[in-house]
């Protein structure tokens, strides 16, 4: 596992999302993620809406099933999985700017909690799916987060993850110059690979069914936020005060974009979606 040379808790987690709410928005829209492009030319919030629409089919998601979003950002996952798939979802950030942006926008069958998930609160065996896109990152114990979706799940309930993987034996530039500020600057607490999350799974319960690597799908994301940043920082005064102000406390993460973009072109960073099952 890659930790970041200064410990992440999760209120940085938090802070992070709640001092760049209007950025992350602005650039990434409401999906807080990468996107999936079948083609390379679709439009980067339907690509964002593809890879939602992946990790559904990948989960089977059906009409009527209670599913849980860990770490659901501004919802808008939430809302697809309820309005595309009739799923009745529960949705959970850390980012009190999130919260209040999703609980703005109401949708049928779905309900948004401002909780941590390793203090999720939530029944024993009350969901039938759940999924986390790139949150797992973000959480210092791993194998209390699939711990957690182990005990909400039912028996026989679907867990789908999509995840920023680091390579198995990564070189050490690689380390030191990508995944590692990676980590520290994108506030993540740990990059693991790929054997580490199978056996952070199976521990917790879970027969794993499928690991799909979408990296390749996905990279694309970040050249496109690499542009859509720098056009902002030549035309818009609010992100020049922004970078350039020393009590921004997350402006690194401009930075960030390009390690992240370095980081798949160098195949030091994977992106991997996990379909596991409940025992």
């Amino acid at each position: 596992m890659i930790v970041p040379t200064r410990s992440v808790a999760t209120s940085d987690v938090a802070d992070h999302y709640d001092e760049l709410d209007v950025f992350y928005r602005e650039v990434w829209g409401e999906h807080v993620h990468h996107g999936l492009w079948h083609t390379g030319r679709e439009p980067s919030a339907l690509a964002a809406e593809q890879l939602v629409e992946h990790v559904a089919a990948a989960l089977r998601v059906q009409h009527g099933e209670r599913v849980v979003d860990i770490g659901a950002g501004y919802g808008a996952t939430a809302r697809l999985l309820a309005d595309r798939f009739g799923a009745d979802v529960t949705a959970l950030t850390v980012s009190r700017a999130q919260f209040d942006f999703a609980s703005q926008r109401p949708a049928a069958g779905v309900r948004y909690l401002l909780r941590d998930w390793l203090h999720n609160g939530l029944p024993d065996a009350c969901a039938d799916a759940a999924l986390a896109i790139e949150s797992t990152e973000h959480m210092d114990d791993k194998a209390g987060v699939f711990r957690e979706a182990s005990r909400v799940l039912r028996p026989d309930g679907r867990l789908a993850v999509c995840a920023w993987i680091a390579r198995d034996g990564p070189r050490a530039w690689e380390v030191r110059h990508l995944l590692e500020p990676i980590c520290r600057e994108g506030r993540l607490t740990g990059m693991g690979t790929e054997m580490e999350y199978r056996a952070l799974l199976e521990d917790a319960g879970f027969d794993v069914e499928r690991v799909e690597e979408l990296s390749g799908a996905v990279k694309a994301t970040w050249p496109r936020c690499a542009r859509g940043v720098a056009v902002r920082v030549l035309r818009d005064a609010r992100y020049r005060r922004f970078l350039f102000s020393r009590a921004s406390r997350n402006r690194v993460f401009v930075l960030t974009l390009f390690r992240i973009w370095a980081a798949y072109e160098t195949g030091a960073l994977r992106y991997l979606l996990f379909v596991v099952r409940r025992r």
